[in-house]
């Protein structure tokens, strides 16, 4: 018993450190991806190479559930082929989440990795809203109130960059903060909706979590490659799906591909509190980091900003002695 009480105090610290390092180095990553000298990749060619990374896992996770490459197949068949329908209702979230990854890019291109870190955090509003309209769960007072406290700071934030007028070019050009935070608010949007529409579609059925990320990939794909043809076209043909690509932007594509799965498998040895922790050291780091790596500079209000951010975080996460409903955002 004490051995056991002993294996998940380690795994919590495990799923903390986890959770952190991966927050922080997806966001820091993808800007420094989107600043650093040299050839600027295609941004929808990672996206697409992430989602077959993430299929390829999947597929490779399934497959040790049933050790038999025919049992495999089979059931492969019985889920995605036998059951059109079904796959069709996860094409919704597929193609949304193809449409978010790519418009995370944008907000990496024009935000710092500071601001867009903790703007992002918006998701947690745009899920709650979500899972009112269409899982009509109910949210506590205190959850309400975090919720506005989570608005305002990322109001305070994004005011405080305003204020900060000095460019930057990177080698598409100056970047555009209006443009960024439009972008990460979209994105925070469509996270919320494909969340909720993807634990909808789980719980209303038996089917395993990496099957249904199989069928989510393989929706993604197709999207993700007419994303590529429609956006980039011209670029493609002048330059090559794989301009730009070095070791740090295959870097990038497998973090952004098993990130997510990642942090669904330790999340459930972590509750809202190690979570939210998770997420404010995140912040801490990616703003250590802009400061040294990005000369950001941090101001009073940014300060104030982020901590109501992160002081919303905890407050959202926070279940009183009298059980309610608590949600979780990914």
């Amino acid at each position: 018993m004490e051995s056991k009480t002993k294996s998940n105090q380690v795994l919590k610290y495990m799923s903390l450190v986890t959770l952190t390092v991966q927050n922080a180095a997806l966001a820091l990553s993808m800007r420094y991806s989107r600043t650093r000298p040299g050839h600027m990749f295609i941004s929808s060619t990672a996206v697409l190479n992430s989602e077959l990374v993430k299929l390829v896992t999947c597929l490779y996770v399934v497959y040790r559930d049933y050790n038999n490459v025919f049992q495999w197949a089979a059931a492969l068949k019985t889920t995605v082929i036998d059951q059109p329908i079904d796959t069709l209702k996860v094409c919704v979230p597929s193609f949304v989440y193809v449409v978010q990854n790519n418009l995370l890019y944008v907000a990496a291109s024009h935000l710092d990795a500071a601001t867009y870190q903790v703007t992002y955090q918006l998701k947690i509003l745009t899920t709650a809203v979500f899972s009112v309209l269409i899982l009509r769960k109910k949210l506590q007072f205190l959850q309400w109130v975090a919720l506005l406290i989570l608005l305002i700071g990322v109001i305070l934030v994004q005011l405080a960059q305003s204020e900060d007028t000095k460019p930057v070019i990177t080698e598409n050009g100056q970047q555009n903060r209006v443009l960024g935070f439009v972008a990460a608010i979209a994105a925070c949007c469509l996270s919320g909706f494909a969340g909720i529409y993807f634990e909808k579609i789980l719980k209303g059925s038996n089917i395993s979590v990496w099957m249904r990320n199989v069928q989510l990939s393989l929706c993604s794909i197709p999207f993700a490659f007419i994303t590529c043809v429609f956006s980039d076209r011209s670029a493609l043909i002048d330059k090559g799906f794989f301009y730009g690509y070095d070791w740090f932007v295959i870097y990038l594509v497998v973090l952004q591909a098993l990130g997510g799965l990642l942090v669904a498998m330790v999340v459930k040895y972590a509750d809202n509190i190690l979570k939210g922790f998770a997420t404010s050291l995140a912040i801490i780091v990616s703003c250590a980091a802009s400061i040294v790596f990005f000369d950001f500079h941090l101001t009073t209000q940014f300060s104030l900003g982020t901590l109501l951010v992160i002081s919303s975080i905890f407050l959202y996460g926070y279940q009183p002695p009298t059980a309610g409903y608590n949600l979780l955002v990914l």
